[in-house]
């Protein structure tokens, strides 16, 4: 083992494998739990000796905490916020689509196609008027305009496209509230 997976909260030093004796963890998250996934949705490129220090545990239950939290989904995952004006992505738009709700499979089929496009980087089943809203991300207006033209008027079972366009935004990747867990206890 690496030090550097050490670093990486990657696995526990085996100096701390030996010596400490595993815990059982309930089927519910704890205080240490909330905090860890306060501090991970903070920096998740913290080590596990940093992560350790900022909750008050070792690093050893630190690392198994952290393992059973992946292990029960509610660490989905770990990725880079990229700016998308930095790469090209000026245009952000909120697209809601009306499609015909003849059927299931229909749906299902429409659902298929748009987890298939990586311009659209969030889409919701919605209540009220629509089916689905999206959020795309594309270079430009023109480069939107031919996209939906070419895509997304071609999707299985859409009606209609009603787009509206990011003026600026306010707040996004924001972390998940965690208060309502903390109040639950």
């Amino acid at each position: 083992m690496t030090l550097k997976k050490q670093a990486l909260g990657k696995t526990p030093p085996a100096h701390t494998q030996a010596t400490e004796a595993p815990e059982t963890h309930g089927s519910g998250l704890d205080r240490y739990d909330i905090h860890i996934l306060r501090e991970l949705q903070a920096e998740a490129r913290l080590s596990n000796t940093e992560l350790a220090a900022r909750i008050g545990l070792s690093a050893a239950p630190t690392w198994r905490r952290v393992k059973w939290l992946e292990e029960q989904g509610y660490i989905t995952g770990y990725r880079a916020e990229i700016d998308r004006r930095k790469i090209g992505l000026g245009v952000l738009a909120f697209v809601r689509i009306d499609a015909e709700r003849n059927n299931a499979d229909a749906t299902r089929a429409l659902e298929a196609a748009i987890r298939d496009l990586p311009e659209v980087v969030a889409c919701h089943y919605i209540s009220g008027a629509g089916t689905f809203e999206l959020q795309v991300i594309c270079t430009d207006l023109d480069a939107y305009s031919r996209w939906s033209m070419e895509t997304l008027f071609k999707l299985p079972n859409v009606k209609d496209l009603h787009t509206s366009f990011s003026l600026g935004e306010v707040k996004a990747g924001a972390a998940l509230p965690l208060g309502h867990l903390v109040a639950a206890r």
